[in-house]
């Protein structure tokens, strides 16, 4: 089962998984672009919008009744609002029930009869790297990609014995509409992403083949690693170098 599935990282997750043999339920707010992905690729669409409660439980019992169970759930749905502490509230909220509620939802609908199943159940959260480090341009997605994240420690730690592994995904620039609408805008930090922008087909691969062990986090960019980790124990060097940027960003110097 694969939200966000009308384009980008997650049309590009469920060709993945058809190709490999899956049976595959692709969900998207738009519900042409998820009939074309599914169309494509053989399998059921499911119109939802995952902000709404309602709507991920009527897309659980769907997947479920479809596939008769559930293996593997990819939370990927998620939405970007450029901004900083002027973000409107309705935007602020919006990115919040996407980012963060989303997967709290999908939980709640799935838990009951995964946990104890006595089958390994898997889910995946896209996170983004933004939820390891931070994104300049956008305070609203910074804070809630560090939500998803810290949403799915919470999970990883509290379930893991009970037959639930949950992995994060943490590309950094991907080639989606996301990035190329940030690039329209002229924002400084889609910009730099795209440099090293990989294609969403080259994210899935690193998918499949993080979803063959248990490994928490799924970097299709390696280097995140080590900004992760000098985030971690140089904070004041990585903060400077960050305000760095954005100074860059802004054309000036001090």
């Amino acid at each position: 089962m694969v939200t966000g599935a009308g384009g980008g990282i997650g049309a590009a997750l469920a060709r993945r998984f058809a190709a490999d043999g899956d049976q595959v339920v692709v969900s998207d707010i738009n519900p042409d672009a998820a009939s074309a992905v599914a169309k494509e690729i053989g399998a059921l669409a499911v119109a939802a919008d995952v902000a709404s409660e309602s709507d991920v439980r009527r897309l659980v019992a769907a997947a479920e009744a479809h596939l008769g169970g559930i293996d593997l759930f990819c939370s990927n749905a998620g939405v970007l609002s450029a901004g900083d502490e002027n973000t409107p509230d309705q935007l602020w909220e919006r990115d919040y029930a996407v980012n963060v509620l989303s997967h709290v939802y999908v939980t709640r609908a799935l838990l009951p009869t995964w946990l104890d199943a006595g089958t390994p159940k898997r889910l995946l959260i896209t996170v983004s790297a933004a939820g390891l480090l931070t994104l300049l341009g956008s305070a609203s997605y910074a804070v809630t990609k560090h939500a998803a994240l810290a949403y799915a420690e919470w999970l990883r730690a509290t379930y893991a014995h009970r037959g639930l592994t949950v992995q994060a995904l943490c590309p950094q620039g991907v080639r989606t509409d996301m990035l190329t609408g940030g690039n329209a805008r002229g924002s400084g930090s889609a910009a730099l992403l795209a440099e090293g922008a990989l294609e969403p087909s080259a994210v899935a691969d690193v998918v499949a083949a993080g979803l063959d062990g248990t490994g928490f986090l799924i970097l299709p960019h390696p280097e995140v690693a080590e900004y992760y980790r000098l985030r971690a124990t140089d904070p004041d060097r990585w903060l400077g170098g960050m305000n760095k940027m954005q100074r860059g960003f802004e054309g000036t110097t001090s």
